[in-house]
């Protein structure tokens, strides 16, 4: 089977537990529970049996070692993240409000994920890997950037392919540097995995069709819409496929689109039909979401198959 890579961070997530509440305030909170949204595209990889790393940075650290271990143990490929012997792992704090939005405060670029680089231990990954999956949400130094192009160059020019989630926020795209390494990602990504407004926020286009037709110009062989509880949809030159959603009352969205993301790029490097790739992706994205901790409703193929076979979907 072929083996998939992520580059980018790894952070401990702590939660609010109570929805509304406020961080200026003391409150009660649960966690650390191992998170990053590279972190949990990959783990979610390995859960599906298929062979898989990353490359990161942690600091030595108990948050730092709940991560390795938890990646370890699930399956994945730990022999690329650096351990940092001074700088602190990354966090997330997040708190939920009631229109079921999310606040973040992060320590990302300025803890251990910001020295993330091609170590001997990375270099070696790297060459032995079939697929490279990028996050925007790791494009968050331009050294970060450098290390993330120098591996799909390595990886394309074997015949290699790669993956690209957005992941993004807008002010990101005002810096010239970081719309560049963006576009760059879509110059070389073969499967695009944008949520809803994604889709147009890497082109000039005003309507999510005209945007699309300009990905697919730049070479991008497809597109895949992530929609939340719209299901998701498929598009390439000749076809476009939808697939419904799946019906669960939702506890915690964080997770959701990276589960979705590495569900889809497992079955699709495996050779599945795009609607099997769909159903078992949009499966993993809600099963995802009925629990609390960003890996957490991470699912086997046999968890998604009995949730499959024991939910409605929005159809």
């Amino acid at each position: 089977m072929k083996k998939i890579v992520v580059l980018g961070e790894i952070v401990v997530e702590i939660m609010a537990v109570d929805v509304g509440q406020s961080f200026r305030s003391a409150g009660s909170l649960v966690g650390p529970f191992p998170s990053g949204a590279p972190a949990i595209f990959i783990d979610q990889v390995a859960r599906l049996g298929q062979p898989c790393g990353i490359v990161s940075c942690v600091g030595d650290d108990d948050f730092g070692w709940l991560n390795i271990e938890r990646l370890r143990a699930d399956g994945v490929d730990v022999s690329a993240i650096r351990v940092h012997p001074e700088l602190p792992t990354g966090s997330a704090f997040v708190r939920y409000d009631a229109d079921s939005s999310r606040d973040f405060i992060f320590n990302i670029k300025h803890s251990a994920c910001g020295h993330m680089a091609l170590t001997d231990e990375a270099e070696a990954l790297i060459n032995g890997c079939d697929h490279i999956h990028v996050m925007g949400s790791s494009l968050f130094s331009f050294r970060i950037i450098d290390v993330i192009k120098k591996a799909i160059e390595t990886v394309k020019a074997k015949g290699g392919t790669v993956s690209f989630d957005p992941n993004i926020r807008k002010e990101m795209l005002s810096i010239p540097e970081m719309r560049a390494a963006l576009e760059f990602m879509l110059e070389y990504c073969d499967v695009f995995l944008p949520s809803g407004p994604e889709i147009s926020l890497l082109t000039e286009a005003d309507d999510e069709e005209k945007a699309i037709r300009e990905i697919l110009d730049m070479g991008v062989s497809s597109i895949i819409i992530k929609r939340g509880s719209e299901g998701s949809t498929y598009i390439d030159r000749e076809k476009t496929i939808h697939s419904p959603s799946f019906k669960v009352e939702e506890l915690d969205p964080t997770g959701a689109g990276d589960c979705f993301g590495a569900t889809y790029v497992t079955c699709w490097l495996r050779g599945m039909p795009v609607e099997d790739c769909l159903r078992y992706a949009n499966a993993a994205g809600a099963r995802t979401v009925t629990v609390k901790g960003p890996m957490e409703g991470a699912s086997h193929f046999a968890d998604l198959d009995a949730f499959i076979a024991n939910t409605k979907t929005g159809a």
